[in-house]
């Protein structure tokens, strides 16, 4: 699209921001690029993240530099795999202000994007800002993972993507997304310097849950994690809401 395309923000919305030469020159050297009505809706939003953590807590991140690189530039490493595993339908589990699901909806309008809060605040924050930054493809669903997965007709085993950040250690995180994903589907994960850790950790939890660890691939923000689902992951799992953080899988 051209310069003509980009979001209008209506009288009262705090203005985008405008992309560091720094987020640009890294998000070069990632392999991405972008049109000019990307980078005014990711502008966009953080501009209504930043504002709205004002009032209630969504990042502890407030400087608008550190927010490009930490929250959009973060999230978009996932995109890579995003785009090879040629996904129709991706879920952000935990989405919280919307990280890393609004930028990759951003990013890939052609995915159709749920973003999971259980938080209500957070919640109708993620629908003002789809409303807002007109994101067709993206929409909100207010509840627990635990509970959604059993919805067989709509969500449980049901997504070619489900992506995560900073939800939990992988052994919970496991159980919270992987009974989402379609048989062949990966699960994509942003953890830190303990991912490798966090892999052995899941072994047992992998078996039980029908998955594989596929990749673990270091970027300049943290390290992608990426799991594919092998089988049907068994009923039982998730279990009742808060027991996979209370107990979670050996």
């Amino acid at each position: 699209m051209s310069d003509s395309d980009a979001v209008p923000v209506p009288a009262g919305d705090p203005p985008p921001l405008v992309p560091p030469p720094t987020f640009l020159a890294a998000a070069e050297e990632a392999g991405l690029a972008f049109e000019a009505d990307e980078l005014a809706r990711l502008g966009a939003y953080l501009a209504r993240l930043l504002d709205a953590n004002t009032r209630f807590n969504l990042t502890r991140i407030v400087d608008p530099a550190e927010a490009w690189t930490r929250h959009v530039l973060d999230s978009l490493t996932l995109l890579p795999w995003v785009l090879q595993s040629e996904a129709e339908r991706l879920l952000d589990v935990g989405s919280g202000g919307g990280l890393p699901g609004i930028p990759l909806a951003i990013a890939a309008p052609h995915v159709t994007v749920t973003l999971l809060e259980a938080t209500g605040k957070k919640a109708r924050f993620l629908e003002e800002v789809a409303v807002a930054l007109r994101l067709d493809n993206v929409t909100v669903v207010r509840d627990r993972a635990e509970t959604l997965a059993h919805d067989r007709d709509g969500h449980r085993e049901a997504y070619d993507v489900v992506t995560s950040r900073a939800v939990g250690r992988l052994p919970v995180l496991l159980e919270l997304t992987v009974p989402f994903v379609r048989r062949g589907g990966l699960v994509l994960a942003i953890k830190g310097e303990q991912a490798e850790q966090e892999i052995e950790e899941s072994a047992g939890a992998l078996g039980t849950l029908m998955a594989r660890p596929v990749d673990a691939v270091r970027t300049s923000t943290g390290t992608v994690v990426v799991i594919e689902k092998t089988g049907r992951t068994p009923r039982t799992y998730p279990r009742r809401p808060g027991e996979p953080r209370r107990v979670p899988l050996p």
